[in-house]
């Protein structure tokens, strides 16, 4: 590599899960912090960030798609921006990637992201810079306080996981499960509240998973500190993202019935209605554990939302066994939901499976499981007709004073008026559509 001009302006183009999106904000605020600034919108970018992810096939060779295209598009303008590949790809191929992508001068891993300043130097001075290590949430001291932000926020409280279900690639790319510190994570809300923030997310690979020790020195779960973040001045809701049904316990259910600002919505995957299906998977649940905790999740909060992820395709699965997921799929009646065709990973015990799907019936089998979800989704929001909520507006809609915003139950909503991003305001939601819904507002509710 050849040295080259400090860069001056950059973009970060984040794949995959809510987790890549605040890596993505995270390192852009690190790039902020040393005087680069964000390329302005249809102008080339002198750093381009890659944030990769590894979950499904496609996805990978997107990226190295992408490193073509990008590099093609330099040489034809004659500006050849410097690209970095972050997240799990980056994780999981290290010095590979730079092997069959020699346009890339950044390979950095999701836990070694903070480094990406030091890192960027060396690239500038000519070198090849590679960062895979994994060190404990070292990445979250090391990172700037939050600048002003929109009115909905991310938190990654957890990282890692421990479950190794047989498909996934966490636990190689991400490590082992490991909670941030309670009074960090206390702080830090703080902070993105003082920046903007109304929402806050709460993140993680298996964000049910958190526990830590709260300011008595009593260890608590994600429940507890929720209701602590519940206490926190300006903040009006917050939510949480990815649960594993075996960390659901008896508290964080409970929440969902006694803190009002936790929004009564639950993303909880299942990935399969198949027992034996489960089993091969390596899912410590049953399809009638799941359906047993999802009503008492609902007994808690009886107009929950809930949503799950769904694999179809997983080796060995049967026409019979995927009859199943359609079956347990009717019993729920999700409000929104993932699914996927099944994707080998290299590594997981899944990949080197006996009797893999074709993928003629996988497209099959995705297109009756779509369906399915969309058909409920529908339902969903016109069964939500005639309800009254709030929603907290999140930015302008395409039409002169119309807006568009979160319903409690995280639909989107469209309305008219005269309001500001941030605002949170009074709606009665008047027509349903497949994925959104009409509202009218009745009132602004302060602050």
């Amino acid at each position: 590599m050849k040295p080259t001009t400090p860069p001056k302006t950059y973009r970060v183009k984040s794949f995959g899960c809510q987790m890549n999106v605040y890596d993505g904000e995270r390192m852009a605020e690190l790039l902020a912090a040393q005087g680069i600034a964000p390329a302005p919108e249809g102008e080339d970018a002198d750093l381009v960030v890659l944030n990769t992810c590894h979950i499904r096939e496609k996805a990978a060779e997107k990226v190295y798609s992408d490193i073509g295209r990008i590099s093609k598009a330099g040489a034809a303008s004659g500006k050849q921006p410097l690209i970095a590949v972050a997240g799990c790809v980056a994780q999981a191929e290290g010095e590979e990637i730079m092997a069959r992508a020699p346009a890339v001068s950044i390979v950095v891993g999701p836990q070694a992201y903070h480094r990406l300043p030091e890192m960027l130097d060396r690239a500038v001075a000519g070198e090849s810079a590679t960062d895979t290590d994994m060190p404990p949430i070292a990445k979250f001291d090391a990172l700037p306080d939050r600048r002003k932000i929109g009115p909905s926020a991310f938190l990654t409280i957890q990282e890692g996981c421990d479950k190794f279900c047989t498909y996934c690639v966490v636990p190689y790319t991400r490590g082992a499960e490991i909670s941030r510190p309670f009074r960090d994570l206390v702080t830090e809300a703080r902070k993105l509240v003082d920046a903007g923030a109304r929402e806050i997310t709460l993140l993680g690979q298996n964000v049910s998973a958190w526990s830590g020790e709260n300011e008595k020195g009593h260890r608590i779960g994600l429940a507890g500190l929720v209701r602590t973040l519940a206490e926190t001045d300006g903040l009006a809701r917050i939510r949480y993202t990815t649960s594993h049904p075996a960390d659901m316990d008896e508290d964080i259910i409970a929440a969902h019935g006694d803190t009002p600002k936790l929004m009564p919505y639950l993303h909880l995957p299942v990935q399969s209605g198949s027992d034996r299906v489960l089993k091969a998977m390596n899912r410590s649940h049953t399809a009638e554990s799941y359906l047993e905790l999802l009503e008492r999740f609902r007994a808690a909060r009886p107009d929950l939302a809930l949503s799950g992820d769904f694999i179809v395709g997983f080796p060995g699965e049967t026409d019979a066994e995927f009859e199943e997921t359609l079956r347990l799929v009717d019993t729920v009646g999700y409000a929104q939901a993932f699914s996927f065709k099944y994707s080998p990973r290299p590594g997981t015990p899944a990949a080197t499976m006996d009797d893999q799907i074709a993928k003629e019936v996988m497209d099959e089998r995705l297109q009756r499981l779509q369906a399915a979800l969309n058909r409920d989704q529908f339902a969903f929001n016109k069964a939500s007709v005639g309800r009254t909520c709030q929603v907290l507006v999140e930015r302008r809609g395409k039409h002169p004073g119309q807006w568009l915003g979160k319903s409690p139950w995280l639909q989107s909503v469209w309305f008219e008026g005269d309001y500001a991003i941030g605002d949170l305001v009074d709606v009665e939601l008047v027509e349903a559509g497949p994925n959104s819904l009409a509202g009218r507002i009745l009132q602004r509710v302060a602050a």
